[in-house]
Formats: structure tokens, C-alpha cells, sequence
């Protein structure tokens, strides 16, 4: 199993951003999807994640400016980022749980999100 990232880069505070993160291979189900980012020097963080029904999480900091979306039948998800602040600086990843044989974690190469003031 493959998760293949695009996007990132480096934006203005205010600007915007999309992620995109596509889950290839032996694949017969997916549950959950999601995002996560590491700062320098912090640990790596829960941005927001989507099961297979749609049931989203997002962590405080992102919610009303982050949105996760999540297209099931072509195995991909995306997170357009609204509303940067330098904050949002970090690497970013992409998980899926992905079975079979159980689920088990992937993860996507990180991509850098940088946010200038």
C-alpha cells in the first residue's frame, strides 16, 4: 500500500492550501483517513480524520478552518487549509487504516507547509 501526497509549499498568513493524499495497492478497505503535522521540535499532531461513514474529527486549532474531504471511491483525501497562521507551519502527513488482512496503519511521505507573516 502506497499514499501518495501533493501540495504543500509556502503561504501568506490568510492564504489558503490544499492536500491531497492518494491510497494505491492491495486494497479492499479503508476505515479511517487523516492528517497529521510535526512541528520542529514537537511531536507529531492529529490535524483531522475521516472514517469510511464520514464521521470527522479535527483538532481545536484547525476547526472552522480546515476542512477534510474524502472521496471513498477513488481511495482519496484531501484537506484545504484556510485561514494560515504561522502556527500551521509543519510537516504534514497522511494516514490511512487500511486492510487486508486487519487494519493497519500507512502513512504518507510528510509534506513542509510553511506559513509566512
Amino acid at each position: 500500500v502506497q499514499l501518495v501526497v501533493s501540495g504543500g509549499g509556502l503561504v501568506q498568513v490568510g492564504g489558503s492550501l490544499r492536500l491531497s493524499c492518494a491510497a494505491s495497492g492491495s486494497i479492499e478497505s479503508i476505515n479511517a483517513m487523516g492528517w497529521y503535522r510535526q512541528a520542529p521540535g514537537k511531536e507529531r499532531d492529529l490535524v483531522a480524520t475521516i472514517t469510511s461513514g464520514g464521521s470527522i474529527n479535527y483538532a481545536d486549532s484547525v476547526q472552522d478552518r480546515f476542512t477534510i474531504v474524502r472521496d471513498n471511491a477513488k481511495n482519496t483525501v484531501h484537506l484545504q487549509m484556510n485561514s494560515l497562521e504561522p502556527g500551521d507551519t509543519a510537516v504534514y502527513y497522511c494516514d490511512a487504516e487500511v486492510a487486508p488482512p486487519r487494519f493497519e496503519d500507512f502513512w504518507g511521505k510528510g509534506t513542509l507547509v510553511t506559513v509566512s507573516s
